[in-house]
């Protein structure tokens, strides 16, 4: 099968590692030349994905079987011509327009399908955004209704955070939708990713919960399995079974969820792997994220997802502008037990860019807490250089 993978980050770049060992034909999509997945693909492209024009050229020039995003800013409306021409659209169409704007996701968990959510309203406009804060009170988080890795993302604590939040939400959004959602903060004592796989003709799977931590609104570290007590991971569970059965398809969805002492919130879902989920290339399961999200994109019956090792990731950033960025430390990181890495081979860096993980692993026996604790300070070993 050809795939036409659009947007190619590291995300991109371990699933079309999945894809080749099967096989199958990756042309990778993105705005710059040489990104990761680039690298290990078959061909590639270099456009503007919000370019309709530009995105159906290269459509009908690969004339792909499948259409695989993996980024929010694309002309998504486009895809359901491309599945009307016979292409599937990973998970579908549908999901793809709904899943790349929170405004519609939102609306479609709280509204239609009822669940538990944070209280929210939107704005297009500072003043707007004034008026919303007091509807949900102080603090809020505010969010572009489309960027990604918590670009645009910022909390209100104060009167004087609100022109701040709303100049920052505008610079950090992707596409041309100018609105942000502002919700009001939730009590948690706990962030879940729970990978979610729909099948064609096969029963919803489950991944063990993941846990995270986030800073800037951007992973720092992530872990399986996260300590969820029963009642809360049935109740996830159904949430994310309902939201996924509703949007269609087959693939696999991050589905982010707050733990608080009054229950589950849903809180975001993305319709690919997701970056907390890098943690299953530690080896925490018979499957990792990518291969689970190739597999039901192919609809290749997936037997059972078994949890193999008790894991952890660390993210390596990059604290300075560099246009030829080097490593130093890694020697030491392979040097250590059960413990790996991945360098993303992004041609450039700039401050808090995602450059690479460090990987932690042990038996199942193992406290959780120690095995972050080893990744949290492996990853101090690793220098990303200007």
């Amino acid at each position: 099968m050809k795939i036409l993978l659009l947007g190619s980050g590291e995300l991109g770049k371990e699933f079309t590692i999945a894809a080749q060992r099967i096989g199958q034909t990756i042309i990778a999509v993105d705005s710059y030349e040489n990104a990761p997945a680039m690298q290990v693909a078959h061909g590639f492209e270099v456009i503007n994905m919000l370019d309709g024009e530009a995105l159906d050229r290269i459509v009908a020039k690969h004339k792909p079987d499948f259409i695989v995003p993996e980024i929010e800013a694309i002309r998504t409306e486009r895809f359901y011509d491309y599945e009307k021409q016979g292409i599937t659209v990973v998970p579908s169409a549908k999901a793809a327009n709904f899943t790349m704007n929170r405004k519609a996701i939102r609306d479609l968990a709280a509204k239609e399908l009822g669940l538990k959510t944070a209280k929210y309203e939107y704005a297009t406009s500072a003043e707007e955004l004034q008026k919303a804060v007091g509807e949900v009170g102080i603090p809020c988080v505010v969010k572009p209704l489309m960027s990604s890795s918590g670009k645009g993302q910022s909390t209100i604590k104060t009167e004087e955070d609100i022109l701040k939040a709303w100049e920052y939400a505008v610079a950090g959004s992707r596409g041309d939708v100018i609105e942000v959602i502002v919700e009001a903060f939730v009590d948690f004592h706990s962030e879940i990713t729970l990978l979610t796989i729909p099948q064609n003709n096969n029963p919803t799977l489950f991944c063990a919960p993941i846990g995270h931590r986030q800073e800037r609104g951007d992973y720092q570290e992530s872990w399986q399995p996260a300590l969820v007590a029963e009642k809360d991971l049935y109740e996830a569970q159904d949430m994310a079974e309902k939201i996924t059965e509703a949007l269609g398809g087959a693939g696999l969805f991050g589905v982010e969820f707050f733990l608080t002492n009054e229950g589950v919130y849903f809180s975001e879902l993305s319709p690919r792997p997701h970056d907390t989920g890098m943690v299953t290339l530690a080896g925490t399961q018979n499957f990792n994220e990518f291969e689970l999200h190739l597999r039901a994109i192919l609809s290749l019956p997936i037997f059972e997802i078994t949890l193999e090792k008790a894991g952890a990731s660390a993210v390596i950033l990059a604290s300075e502008d560099s246009t030829n960025p080097t490593f130093t430390g890694i020697e030491k990181v392979a040097a250590l037990p059960k413990t790996d890495f991945r360098i993303f081979g992004k041609p450039t860096s700039r401050p808090y860019r995602r450059m690479g993980v460090v990987l932690s692993s042990d038996t199942l026996a193992t406290p959780i807490e120690e095995v972050v604790e080893r990744a949290k300070a492996t990853v101090k070993l690793v220098t990303v250089n200007s």
